[in-house]
């Protein structure tokens, strides 16, 4: 059974997401303080993070930036920020979802069912294949990325996306394309989650990011891989 911890302070909230993840096979732990919460997530105990932004102690932010620089695990935000700016910041620190209050507990759950089946798959290894993009390697095996021999951590959602893209080298994919084939035709999101996803990679592959050589922008159009 997977383990989820929710980080809400407003309780009534916190019980209706636990209770409804229950109902649908998933074990929840609550946290109403973002210290508390941040020593629980840090325990490698939990397998979903779940968290609001506006807490108590530690921030959500923070929280979040902690707990992906240990954890590949998948990162939800609920919270009633509904401006671009905070979810953009959000994915930034590391968030892998964004979810507005008030939000449709089904939509919640959904979304949480389908971080974790990505996140399985990528931790369950597949077909030995490797993808070789100029100073690029990718394991598609072994889920390891390789940049000019030095080996770079993504999550799991960055990893979806970049193999995506480097399997499909040089054709043009819009936002909504690439939203589509990576979180999920049926997936209901902000596309803003794309470019901040796009650029976050950058950062990690490219040898210079302001100046990127292998995710190209096309402005107006969309997003290409050059292979």
């Amino acid at each position: 059974m997977k383990n989820i911890l929710i980080v809400e302070d407003d309780l009534n909230i916190a019980e209706l997401e636990r209770d409804f993840l229950k109902l649908n096979g998933y074990s929840a732990d609550i946290e109403t303080d973002g210290s508390a919460a941040l020593k629980a997530a840090l325990t490698g105990r939990y397998d979903v993070l779940i968290v609001d932004l506006m807490l108590p102690g530690t921030g959500g932010y923070d929280i979040i930036k902690a707990v992906r620089e240990k954890y590949e695990i998948p990162i939800l935000v609920v919270s009633a920020r509904s401006e671009d700016i905070d979810k953009i910041r959000g994915f930034e620190f590391g968030a892998d979802d964004y979810l507005t209050k008030p939000f449709s507990p089904a939509e919640l759950a959904a979304r949480v069912k389908s971080h974790i089946e990505r996140y399985d798959r990528l931790q369950g290894g597949g077909s030995a294949n490797v993808i070789i993009r100029k100073w690029l390697e990718i394991d598609t095996a072994s889920h390891k990325v390789l940049v000019s021999g030095r080996e770079v951590s993504l999550t799991s959602t960055e990893y979806d996306l970049l193999v995506f893209l480097a399997s499909n080298p040089n054709i043009v994919f819009t936002k909504e394309r690439l939203f589509e084939a990576v979180w999920g035709d049926s997936y209901s999101g902000d596309l803003a989650t794309v470019p901040v996803h796009i650029q976050k990679i950058r950062h990690k592959i490219e040898k210079n990011p302001g100046s990127p050589e292998l995710i190209e922008t096309l402005w107006g159009t969309g997003y290409r891989f050059n292979g």
